[in-house]
């Protein structure tokens, strides 16, 4: 069995790839799994299994453990959606686990690693229903959260590009949903992409109510009279992340300085909410000893 690493493979850390015999057939729960191999990628282990197939062929629980951590690692890997059709096929008690996680995850308000771990369990779930818009646009409804989040804006761009992308492949899917449409607008918008967002919500205008309609239809009006942020949002959310990175350094006055530019331009501060920058304002204006003004800060928090 050749156990060496084959270049069309992505490297994963703990995992190595082998490639079984000729007319291997993944096998298992009871003789209701036989899946030939022939003709599928290589075979992800754990590095702890790897031993135990050096003079045989890895057995049902081994590549259901390995595909399953591969996948955990990187949703996005090379060969990511065979893997996942081996999960569906082989693994209902894996994918069962999957749809858990993101329901627990769900019923709580996460911090940021576990937006990760939502993430990368919503990535493998649309690997295994490709035509499903909603789990796309949850990716990127999960992605936006994060992005949104003061404790994360350094992965503020990475965050927002990736609520784009994933919106783009939900509205591809369901060009009718008006929902997905205008949250798709709106990461374009943060982007700096006005006139895309503007023609992205003409065109879902009609498959909203009478009041959302009315308010993206001010959005729209306000992008071509040219009232608009004086940098691109997601400008604006990095130089948080580096006021923040200021503040966490001790370097206090640097940090005002960065939050009072940002909550300068009216724009942005009416459009987006603002209350935790507010706030770390406010703890900063008191580190200064100014206390009237971290007064006015924590009252605009609230």
């Amino acid at each position: 069995m050749n156990s060496a690493e084959v270049s069309t493979t992505t490297s994963l850390s703990g995992i190595s790839y082998v490639t079984p015999p000729a007319g291997y057939t993944l096998r298992g729960r009871d003789g209701r799994v036989a899946i030939p191999w022939d003709g599928k990628p290589p075979i992800p282990l754990l590095d702890e299994d790897l031993a135990s197939v050096q003079e045989r062929a890895p057995d049902y629980d081994m590549v259901g453990r390995g595909i399953y951590q591969a996948l955990r690692l990187d949703p996005e890997c090379a060969h990511a959606a065979e893997y996942a059709a081996v999960l569906k096929d082989a693994y209902p008690h894996i994918v069962s686990e999957l749809g858990g996680q993101v329901v627990m995850l769900d019923a709580r308000e996460v911090d940021t690693p576990y937006l990760d771990r939502k993430i990368t369990s919503l990535k493998i779930l649309a690997l295994l229903d490709s035509a499903n818009a909603g789990l796309q646009a949850e990716i990127a409804r999960t992605y936006a959260d994060k992005g949104a989040r003061l404790a994360a804006l350094r992965q503020a761009v990475d965050s927002w590009y990736g609520a784009e992308k994933h919106l783009k492949k939900a509205l591809a899917l369901d060009p009718s949903d008006g929902h997905i449409a205008y949250e798709y607008g709106e990461a374009l918008y943060i982007l700096g992409r006005y006139d895309q967002a503007a023609e992205v919500w003409g065109e879902a205008l009609a498959g909203l109510a009478a009041t959302e309609r009315a308010r993206l239809e001010a959005r729209i009006a306000g992008i071509l009279a040219g009232k608009l942020p004086l940098v691109p949002p997601l400008d604006y959310l990095t130089a948080l992340s580096a006021a923040l990175e200021e503040r966490q350094a001790g370097r206090t006055e640097e940090a005002v300085a960065i939050i009072e530019d940002v909550l300068a331009d009216p724009s942005f501060v009416e459009q987006f909410p603002m209350g935790e920058v507010y706030y770390l304002l406010g703890t900063c204006y008191q580190e200064m000893g100014m206390v009237n003004e971290a007064a006015e800060a924590f009252r605009r928090s609230a």
